[in-house]
Order: C-alpha cells, then structure tokens, then sequence
C-alpha cells in the first residue's frame, strides 16, 4: 500500500495521502513522496488540475511527533535534523505554488499545524462541514512558525495570530469567511464538489492558466506600479499564444475552441 496514492480522473491528478493510522502526518517518508510525485506533475502536460486529500478520519494532522522526537536524540539536540526538516518541508509547500497546475485542497476532519499549513499553501480548497483548522504547535511549546508563514498570505493578520498564539480550531465556515478555503459543503459531497472545481479550471486552455497562476503569485507581492507594469508583459505574452487568438475567434463565432495546448 503505497503512502501516497495517484489516481487521475481524466486531466485531474488526485493525491490521497494514505497513512490513516498516523492521521496523515507529514513524516519524512510522506514529505519526500509528496516532493517526488510534485516534480513529476511539474513536467506532467496532461495533467491540468490537482486535488490532495486524506485517507481516514482526517485530512492531515502535521509533522510526525515521534520522528521529531527521535531526532532531538542526536550529540547536537536535533539542530542539524530539524533544519533538514524544517527545510524539506518548506520546499515541498513552495512547489505546489511553482507548479503549473492550480493544486486544490480537499480537507476533512482536522487540518492541524504543517496540515492546515497544506491548506493554506494549495491555491484553492474545499472542506467538509465539521472540518477543523488549526496551527496548534504552541500548545506543546513549539510556535507553528513555518506553518505562519503561508497562513498569514491566505487570512488577515490579526486573525493569523489569534490562531497561533491561542492555539485554537476554527470551524470550516469560520475558515471560509477568513478566506482559508473557498468554499464548505456537506460531507457526502465533498469528492463531487471538488472534482467539480478542478474539472472546471482542468477545462480551460492549460498555457493559460499556467502563466497565469505564475503571474498571480508574482505580482501579488509587488507595489501597484510595478504589478501594473508586470501583469501587463504578461497579457501581452498570453495575447501572442496562438491558442488564445483561436480562443477569442471560437467565442466571437459562437463555437468551441480549437485548442491544441
């Protein structure tokens, strides 16, 4: 049984991570098999959109406590393995933002620590009612610090540091209207509601979207001026795709496209 498993549906890769009995938690062994199979969807032209979800009760509950435990065991106190860690961790989360794919979360049960910080780093998601978000690590003495990071990209700042420093859940709607998950839906229409999503953004032309979500995430880090300047080279560059002035002819003649990306 693998630790973590790909299914596709048509263009939509679905990643289950498939450790139930350690509630998901991002080992080491489930760190580098989310790291191995994002560098192959990176070169992956026929895929267009991704779902992560979790297998069981939960969709992820963090790091594995044991592991990091047994790593304090080395002379050094665990300083050299916890910034291998820390490190990988922070690498994968990145990658997901570096793909061309947009990548959707599919969260159920609990989204706990480097778990709700899978959440925040996935360009969309989807949550079961009865989800719980949380970046709890304080509660054992360890701020939730890399988890911070993309986290207080996705909600308001004041709202990002209740949750860490109370270390409190919030409740899948409260996560909607901070803006963690687009949307929440009832448990048994989770799997359709998602796949829905990513089948919808799967859809469009693939050369678009990828530029596009690049753009997104460049701009959206610079001042007005520039990202006026930026986003506007990057119109230019998708105006000049031979799919997309087929794109435009389909719509004004009232047909389907013709893509061939």
């Amino acid at each position: 049984m693998a630790l973590l498993e790909r299914h596709d549906t048509g263009a939509v890769a679905h990643l289950t991570l498939n450790a139930p009995e350690k509630l998901n938690a991002l080992s080491d062994a489930m760190l580098a098999a989310l790291q191995a199979e994002f560098d192959r969807l990176r070169h992956d032209t026929a895929t267009r959109a991704v779902i992560i979800k979790g297998a069981g009760k939960v969709f992820c509950a963090g790091h594995d406590l044991k592991e990091m435990t047994a790593g304090r065991q080395a002379e050094d106190g665990g300083k050299a393995y916890f910034k291998d860690l820390f490190d990988r961790c922070a690498r994968m989360m990145t990658t997901i933002r570096s793909l061309p794919q947009p990548v959707i979360a599919q969260a159920h049960g609990i989204a706990t620590a480097a778990g709700c910080q899978l959440v925040a780093s996935c360009d969309m998601a989807v949550a079961a009612e009865g989800t719980k978000f949380g970046v709890n690590g304080v509660n054992i003495g360890l701020f939730c610090s890399t988890p911070m990071v993309p986290l207080s990209r996705n909600i308001p700042r004041k709202h990002a540091f209740e949750m860490l420093s109370t270390g409190q859940f919030i409740p899948a709607e409260r996560a909607e209207a901070l803006g963690l998950v687009n949307r929440v839906v009832p448990h048994e229409q989770l799997d359709t509601v998602t796949q829905e999503l990513a089948e919808t953004v799967a859809a469009k032309l693939g050369a678009a979207v990828k530029i596009g979500k690049e753009a997104f995430y460049n701009q959206i880090e610079m001042p007005l001026d520039a990202a006026y300047d930026y986003a506007g080279d990057v119109m230019v560059q998708n105006m000049l795709y031979r799919d997309t002035a087929e794109g435009i002819a389909a719509f004004l003649e009232k047909r389907p496209p013709d893509w061939q990306q």
